[in-house]
């Protein structure tokens, strides 16, 4: 499944997720297995937290400390979907594995 992640551009040049695992480099063409991981309550949540289209409304590209988001395509398996509001980004995709095809142009 084609899908789409929002990561923030390391100025080493690698790719990082925004906040899970966030200084763990994310490779380019290699598939990565999800990691379950505590959330609100307790509840353990695994998966690659991914949109149908690079929209996110609720996050920026740039933010005022420098630091500079990016889009990327992935392919995603193993997958669930879940409808978030408009303002969100619409419908995301809780991916079991991932591998990032490319880094999208501005």
């Amino acid at each position: 499944m084609k899908v789409y992640k929002m990561l923030r551009m390391g100025k080493d040049g690698n790719l990082y997720p925004l906040f899970i695992n966030k200084t763990i480099p994310t490779p380019i063409g290699k598939w990565l297995e999800a990691e379950c991981y505590p959330t609100k309550g307790f509840a353990i949540r695994k998966g690659w937290h991914c949109c149908l289209a690079p929209m996110a409304p609720h996050l920026k590209l740039n933010l005022a400390s420098g630091q500079k988001r990016v889009w990327v395509e992935c392919e995603a398996e193993g997958c669930q979907t879940y409808k978030r509001p408009e303002s969100q980004g619409g419908t995301w995709v809780l991916a079991e594995r991932l591998k990032i095809i490319r880094i999208l142009g501005d």
